[in-house]
């Protein structure tokens, strides 16, 4: 018998028979009527769940999945999917991390040349007949700042070094002694040591708040920030009032902290770029995520170790015991 599959994500569907090929059944339900409704009516018969980081699988949900077995996300964060209730149910969960790198890299690319040379306004200026001529900083020679160099963070630096004569550094959980690019110990050195300061970094508890008014006066009145990672990763107020006050020259985000609510106070100001959460939405990332939860769904289904597995915590009852 196939196994069925829930899937909770919006943006696949033309991918999907990647997986219906491979003897899924799926169950779709990108909308959250439609995803409370499919879990009452067939949550006894789903075996896997396919979701987002920002979608998540919470703990009541898991509870009301009996046939849960593997839960798969798309993309590299999985911040709201609840680990310590799938942890004891031994349930695995696998993310996509690396698939979309070369697309987020290429977005929050284009976010900072679009802040930096004002592309925006200049395009709404010539639309109204205006000619403005808008004197913007040049991004060769400059510092580029990153939070995280996983593999988005080291698309973006190749792309930042070698195609825009940038010098590069980074703050990391870790040390690179392999790379060339230079290592800063806190987020406030990095933003010190930076022109520009892109977020890269995952989302989640041990991510939340680095970015705080402290980092962004490091970064200062000339600096500019892309966030093309998590919202919470940044102190929301503190950054509106940041850009509000000038303290920083711009910023550009294409993530929020209740997506798809975006504040007002961001919209209002002409020094920020806003792009809906698409970073990662590329033919080529969609088409290379679903082929690996197809992946990792046959290794599971079939006996075999999944490819890209998340570390879970100990189920609460062997905490409990230790």
């Amino acid at each position: 018998m196939p196994a069925t599959v829930l899937v909770l994500v919006e943006t696949i569907n033309d991918y999907l028979p990647i997986l219906e090929h491979q003897g899924f059944h799926l169950i779709l339900a990108p909308t959250p009527a439609e995803r409370a409704a499919a879990i009452a009516r067939h949550g006894g018969q789903i075996d896997a769940v396919l979701t987002r980081g920002p979608l998540g699988l919470y703990a009541e949900e898991i509870d009301a999945l009996p046939a849960l077995k593997i839960i798969c996300v798309i993309g590299a964060g999985y911040e709201h999917v609840d680990l310590q209730a799938a942890a004891d149910r031994h349930i695995t969960v696998t993310n996509g991390a690396g698939v979309n790198a070369s697309s987020v890299a290429d977005h929050a690319m284009a976010l900072l040349l679009s802040l930096v040379r004002d592309i925006p306004r200049c395009d709404a200026a010539v639309r109204r007949g205006e000619w403005p001529k808008i004197m913007r900083p040049s991004l060769a020679g400059k510092r580029l700042g990153i939070l995280g160099l996983g593999a988005v963070g080291m698309a973006i630096a190749k792309r930042a070094n070698a195609g825009f004569d940038m010098s590069v550094c980074y703050h990391n959980r870790q040390h690179r002694s392999d790379l060339p690019y230079t290592f800063c110990s806190t987020p406030t050195e990095l933003a010190r040591a930076s022109d520009f300061l892109i977020v890269a970094t995952p989302g989640g508890l041990g991510t939340k708040h680095l970015i705080n008014r402290q980092v962004l006066d490091a970064l200062g009145p000339k600096g500019f920030i892309v966030n093309i990672a998590r919202a919470s990763v940044i102190v929301t107020a503190d950054l509106v009032t940041a850009l509000e006050q000038r303290r920083i020259a711009g910023a550009a985000l294409d993530v929020f902290d209740n997506e798809p609510q975006v504040p007002d106070a961001l919209k209002s100001l002409n020094n920020v770029i806003l792009t809906p959460h698409v970073a990662g939405l590329s033919p080529e990332a969609t088409q290379g995520t679903v082929e690996l939860v197809g992946k990792n769904l046959v290794a599971f289904f079939s006996g075999q170790p999944v490819l890209t597995p998340i570390e879970l915590p100990l189920p609460a009852a062997i905490q409990q015991v230790h």
